[in-house]
């Protein structure tokens, strides 16, 4: 069995809620993700911040065949990266 950080835990997680895009600054999250608010909030919105992996977790997380490059013509540096059955059963494992 593969060990994860938590952080890889959260980032296969992300990866799991939908397929991530490369965006500025070294940082991978879903495709036109946006700052929402807590609906649940009595007094205020609070804004709640848009989650993201780093290239190097998602460059980890392709070696142990986690994750996929979605377009097999591109580098996968540029192209966006889903989960791969392997990953959604190691995360039903975590559980």
């Amino acid at each position: 069995m593969i060990e994860l950080t938590p952080t890889q835990i959260r980032g296969l997680k992300l990866a799991k809620d939908g397929d991530v895009y490369p965006q500025d600054g070294k940082r991978w999250t879903h495709l036109n993700a946006q700052v929402t608010y807590a609906r649940n909030d009595r007094f205020k919105e609070r804004p709640q911040k848009i989650k993201f992996l780093s290239t190097a977790t998602l460059n980890e997380l392709r070696e142990h065949g986690l994750v996929k490059a979605l377009d097999t013509n591109v580098i996968p540096e540029e192209s966006a990266h889903g989960i791969t059955m392997a990953g959604k059963m190691l995360l039903l494992k975590i559980k």
